[in-house]
């Protein structure tokens, strides 16, 4: 199993003791009576929405039920993955088979990071070629968005993050990383992405976008129990306002595409890598998360 830290494994909300990480890949080890789709020794990734799943559904077992346990005491799941564990039991409808070849250290990205962030451009949002975009947030998930619009054509990509050690990686893109927008755009770009979670900058990232034409999309998690207050104002002048989950893929078919087209080197993964730890070094990787090195 190799499992990737994600922002929302450190707002977690689920009942503790509890086993986090949704963004994985792994292999089969044993696969219960009646399955079908996928054998022991095939290469998987867990999906965050499993196929045919509705969001209503309890997050920690589809049968209502725990399959972890510690010393007797049950642990809960976490959006029935659980990745940060050398093994995982999970449903049928929420793994992938994927391509046998592919590196489990990279397409476990596909997971999550990678795909909500490259969805949200190319699928959400629809960015248009020529458009100009604004990312508030150069993490793996805002870099996947800069990776969305680019292959989309966009003319214009204006990322913004406080850790000057990623715009060296957004240049890659060959885009500017700038500050003011809408001096540049002509009262405001025509999409743009919060990928920080916070509510200052999802009110920015509304505002910065075009007032009468403009689409805003969230992708960031807020700290739980906060609630964001705007002026509606803002968006009858014709704005558009916007949420994605995993980029608007749906898991079960859009994830082995993926694994193929990052096969077929469509797109790479690379620059999402900033660091392969062992197991036994967790909190050290989310310690760099905290200090924006993940």
């Amino acid at each position: 199993m190799v499992a990737g830290i994600c922002s929302t494994d450190d707002q977690v909300v689920t009942p503790l003791p509890v086993i986090l990480s949704h963004e994985a890949a792994g292999i089969v080890e044993s696969a219960g009576e009646g399955v079908t789709t996928v054998k022991p020794g095939d290469k998987v990734i867990p999906l965050l929405i499993p196929h045919n799943y509705c969001l209503k559904n309890d997050v920690s077992n589809p049968r209502g039920t725990l399959r972890f346990t510690c010393r007797v005491k049950s642990i809960h799941h976490f959006v029935g993955i659980s990745s940060f564990s050398q093994y995982a039991v999970g449903d049928e409808n929420a793994v992938a088979k994927i391509d046998a070849a592919s590196p489990l250290e990279k397409v476990c990205l596909i997971g999550c990071e990678f795909s909500t962030g490259y969805g949200s451009a190319v699928k959400v949002a629809k960015v248009t070629p020529g458009s100009t975009c604004a990312v508030f947030g150069l993490g793996g998930v805002g870099l996947s968005v800069v990776m969305g619009c680019k292959s989309a054509g966009v003319a214009r990509i204006i990322a913004m993050d406080i850790n000057k050690d990623k715009f060296a990686k957004a240049k890659n893109y060959k885009k500017p990383i700038l500050v003011v927008l809408k001096e540049m755009t002509d009262g405001g770009v025509d999409f743009s992405f919060e990928v920080i979670g916070r509510l200052d900058t999802m009110m920015a990232s509304l505002l910065y976008c075009h007032e009468t034409c403009g689409t805003s999309v969230i992708l960031g998690v807020p700290p739980d129990s906060q609630n964001l207050s705007m002026n509606p104002m803002l968006l009858l002048t014709g704005r558009t306002w916007k949420g994605a989950i995993f980029g608007g893929f749906k898991s079960k078919e859009s994830v082995p595409r993926l694994v193929a087209d990052f096969m077929a080197k469509t797109f790479s993964l690379d620059a999402l890598i900033t660091n392969v730890l062992p197991f036994e070094k967790i909190n050290e990787g989310f310690d760099l998360l905290h200090s924006g090195k993940r």
